[in-house]
């Protein structure tokens, strides 16, 4: 019953906030400094998303060695994208380096 309470709790807690800024609307103007600043947080928060998932796939160690499939592509699709500077690019090289890398690994 608690678990239940505490997840209301949060949802409506939730809602509220996110209401807050669609019934205000056009009346809450935020300064330059902070609008900058939150032009950021997509990106912050996919590169704490994506980070561990490459640097420690299995959720224990860092796996900082050439046998790393995420690592690899990972490194790869970078170099793609300061080369070309093309999304699309960079995410299908990306997905097939990294399904040859798990492939040729699991071999």
């Amino acid at each position: 019953m608690n678990f239940t309470l505490l997840i209301l709790g949060m949802a409506i807690i939730t809602v509220l906030i996110k209401a807050i800024f669609f019934i205000l609307g056009d009346r809450l103007v935020f300064p330059a400094w902070l609008n900058l600043a939150l032009s950021f947080v997509p990106v912050t928060v996919l590169t704490a998303i994506i980070t561990p998932m490459i640097l420690s796939p299995h959720g224990k160690d860092l796996e900082l060695n050439l046998r790393n499939p995420q690592l690899l592509a990972s490194l790869i699709a970078v170099l793609i994208c300061l080369i070309s500077r093309r999304q699309l690019l960079t995410i299908a090289v990306g997905l097939l380096s990294f399904f040859f890398f798990q492939w040729y690994f699991s071999t």
